[in-house]
């Protein structure tokens, strides 16, 4: 039985690589801190081991006999953090997992990175792919610079002779997601907050697709290549809706001007700046939802297999798996 490490393993995407590999056979570890809430594994029996990301002996320890290691951790929930703990976690962990990883003598590393690498569409109806360079400002968003550096860690632990695989997840929206960050959009519409939707749109996976792209990237990706893992294409507009009639609410009453959006972005910068407390938003997110960030997933459905579900579906797994569990 071929033994794996998870790390990030109590977060959403970290939980649903779990469930995915241990319905396939696999001995998992499940790699906690000792702060951190077990919710998200809920129903699942890996074996749970103590450590940080930041801290190399505990990840050696942790990964002692295994084969393959599936780095989830990070801190996605950059608007809710600080760039310099976004910065320190996201590279410096990334970095820490890899070196004890090579010394570990694992077989195999999957490294969950983000879509956030790989920038902006430069023209309407672009679909950006695993070649599309980051073409942003770091300073315009911390959270896909972090991703960025991380991924030339990566490259440069492959050149070191390490076995990576990279796969690049768009907005994760399903079970297992206690921090609210994908479903944030249902507990918004549940509490009859959204009002106004902005322009642009997303790509959205399934929580579980998620978790089990993870797995087959282990199992076919090639050392060094990216995947990404898109389930579909939406406007916000009609994602807003689709979760407006979950919660049995008004859709969203109109969609904001695209022109409107960086100055509304400016304003929540200011406010988050003199307000207390963990911002609602960050002004990245604002700025960013004027486009339409979507993504070719064609390479991860025809080299891995990997065959995902719809958005309305995405958000349908949510909402079911928080009312099971007394969230929403």
């Amino acid at each position: 039985m071929v033994e794996v490490l998870v790390t990030g393993a109590t977060g959403c995407v970290g939980a649903n690589i779990v469930e995915a590999l241990l319905a396939r056979g696999y001995e998992v570890r499940a790699l906690r801190r000792r702060t951190s809430r077990l919710d998200a594994l809920a129903g699942l029996s890996p074996a749970l081991v103590t450590g940080d990301v930041t801290d190399g002996d505990s990840l050696r320890r942790a990964m002692r006999g295994c084969e393959v290691v599936f780095h989830a951790a990070a801190i996605s929930q950059y608007w809710r953090n600080r760039p310099d703990l976004i910065y320190h976690v996201n590279v410096n962990g990334t970095r820490q997992v890899l070196q004890a990883a090579l010394d570990s003598g694992v077989r195999r590393v999957v490294y969950t990175s983000s879509v956030a690498v790989l920038g902006i569409p430069t023209r309407r109806g672009q679909l950006l792919d695993e070649r599309s360079p980051f073409n942003l400002l770091p300073e315009q968003f911390h959270y896909g610079h972090s991703k960025l550096l991380a991924e030339a860690e990566v490259q440069r632990f492959i050149a070191q002779g390490l076995d990576v695989v990279i796969v690049n997840p768009v907005a994760v929206i399903g079970q297992r997601d206690i921090h609210f960050v994908g479903g944030e959009i249902l507990r918004a519409a549940a509490q009859g907050m959204e009002l106004l939707a902005p322009p642009g749109g997303m790509g959205v996976v399934a929580a579980r697709d998620a978790g089990l792209g993870h797995v087959l990237a282990a199992e076919r990706g090639r050392t060094g290549e990216r995947y990404i893992l898109n389930g579909e294409n939406v406007r916000h507009r009609d994602l807003m809706g689709w979760a407006a009639e979950l919660a049995g609410v008004h859709p969203p009453y109109l969609t904001l001007p695209r022109a409107i959006m960086p100055v509304l972005g400016m304003l929540v910068r200011v406010w988050n700046r003199l307000r207390r407390g963990t911002p609602l938003v960050d002004s990245s997110q604002v700025t960013l939802s004027r486009y339409e960030m979507y993504f070719d997933g064609r390479k991860a459905r025809q080299t891995l297999g990997f065959a995902p579900r719809s958005a309305r579906e995405a958000l349908r797994e949510a909402w079911d798996w928080y009312h099971e569990h007394g969230l929403l």
